[in-house]
């Protein structure tokens, strides 16, 4: 499990957000829907293991699986495009631009969102038997994270819209921290401990995870969630997407390329 230093993982993240910058659209939505769709399986998957086991912490431990597959596979979340494509633009490499910032992040979003509400639809089939019954236990576990998770911040007004920001917040810190952790080992084993330990924290402490979100929440309005989706866009996603923006280029992106890439002049000691 061979430890990259920081100034070697950090020169990584640069050259990875301006690969990603350049990729053609196919690819980028390509990879973006796989992604999508891996993360939402791995989510119903540890939904459904909090349901069976009625213990919370099996569930956050078992769900970085699908976040690692997919990193291992060179699929694309929004959560680390967000943290790694300024990167680009801000050492300014050839043909980076935040129009194409913006271009990749508008992809991948939609890219995410369909790969995700593809498992949705999967799901719910399979939680209710083709839509010809009730849905069963687990359904109506994600039913219910729909209501408290839209609804329930509404319930709070703005104290709720700043609660929901800052779990955004801190959710692509810890999962920007597990893409870059990545980073630091040249082995599968190293980069999938990497991985793992950041993504369990965001999982359990209940933050909020866009691309989690775009399988939760329209699985829920699928299976008899109350909430609509204007409470869903206007007390989950948007917020979330914006917080996981703030979380993963200030605390992630531009603190480690601000300290081991551009690094500040030593002190003359006299």
């Amino acid at each position: 499990m061979a430890y990259v230093v920081p100034t070697e993982f950090v020169t990584k993240m640069v050259d990875a957000g301006e690969s990603k910058l350049l990729m053609s659209t196919r690819d980028t939505l390509i990879r973006a829907y796989m992604a999508g769709a891996i993360l939402a399986l791995a989510a119903a998957f540890a939904v459904s293991v909090n349901v069976n086991s009625g213990n919370p912490l099996l569930g956050a431990l078992l769900f970085p699986v699908g976040f690692i597959l997919l990193y291992l596979m060179g699929f694309d979340l929004l959560t680390g495009v967000f943290t790694l494509v300024p990167l680009a633009v801000l050492d300014k490499r050839p043909g980076a631009t935040w129009a194409g910032v913006l271009r990749n992040w508008g992809l991948v979003f939609c890219g995410n969102f369909a790969g995700a509400l593809t498992v949705a639809v999967f799901m719910a089939v399979i939680f209710t038997f083709g839509f010809s019954e009730a849905p069963n236990a687990i359904g109506l576990k994600i039913g219910t994270i729909g209501e408290s998770r839209t609804v329930g911040y509404a319930a709070h007004g703005a104290a709720g819209m700043l609660t929901l920001f800052i779990r955004g917040v801190m959710c692509n810190w810890m999962v920007s921290t597990g893409v870059v952790a990545a980073m630091m080992s040249t082995s599968v084993s190293g980069k999938a401990i990497g991985m793992w330990m950041p993504v369990m924290v965001f999982f359990y402490m209940g933050f909020e995870h866009s691309i989690v979100n775009m399988f939760l929440f329209p699985s829920g309005l699928m299976l008899g969630g109350k909430f609509t989706i204007a409470d869903y866009m206007i007390w989950n996603e948007i917020p979330t997407v914006l917080g996981n923006l703030v979380g993963g280029i200030t605390f992630v992106g531009l603190t480690l390329y601000s300290t081991h890439y551009k690094t500040a002049p030593k002190r003359v000691l006299g």
